[in-house]
């Protein structure tokens, strides 16, 4: 049966209907510069996949906006004395100021943590409102199985398993693609991985940003 011209694949490769890049498409999917919200589980391949970015040069390395390095760089210093509470304070009240830098500037923003609830999503599109910037949100959807695998590998003892399967339910609860585009995302793709049997590497490939 012939496509119907609303189905037909547009020249950037992304798929109309999901946002997700075309296997086989005519060439990566072309993101806006703006805001990039990564949004999925621990171990579910988020890191990796922006180091490709970064070593295909689709992006800077200063794009990267991560919570959890923040929280590294933080605990170092005197904010090692905060509460657990006052610290996740600190950690996103200074990734929403390098974001703001980033978006001020005119540049792409990656917003590498979970982002799995809608809370976490708002406050993201609320900083990215202020510059009038497009949001794209890329969806990790690892099963289960596959996150406790790749989990058991990484020695993050400050994340249990537990931890993973309840990020897991919540993201199958809250960041579905219809979801996260009633919420305000410009556009939603979907980052192949393990259950694909694509790299991170090949998963990078298939993004640009124009």
């Amino acid at each position: 049966m012939p496509k119907k011209p609303s189905d037909a694949p547009p020249p950037d490769g992304s798929d109309p209907r999901t946002g997700g890049p075309v296997p086989g498409g005519a060439g990566p999917a072309r993101l806006p510069v703006g805001l990039v919200v990564l949004v999925g589980p621990p171990a579910s391949g988020k890191t990796s996949f922006v180091r490709a970015l970064v070593a295909l040069r689709r992006i800077d390395p200063g794009a990267v906006v991560s919570s959890d390095e923040i929280r590294a760089e933080l605990s170092a210093g005197p904010a090692a004395e905060a509460d657990p509470d006052a610290l996740d304070a600190l950690v996103f009240e200074e990734r929403d100021r390098r974001i703001v830098a980033r978006l001020a500037a005119g540049r792409v923003a990656v917003a590498e943590s979970t982002n799995v609830t809608r809370r976490a999503r708002a406050r993201l599109l609320a900083v990215a409102r202020r510059f009038d910037a497009p949001v794209t949100m890329l969806r990790f959807t690892s099963d289960t199985a596959d996150l406790l695998h790749q989990h058991a590998g990484r020695g993050r003892p400050d994340v249990t398993a537990a931890d993973v399967r309840s990020y897991a339910a919540v993201m199958r609860r809250e960041a579905g693609t219809d979801r996260l585009r009633s919420e305000g995302a410009t556009a939603v793709y979907d980052v192949p991985g393990r259950r694909q049997g694509v790299t991170p590497a090949e998963a990078a490939a298939r993004f640009s940003f124009r």
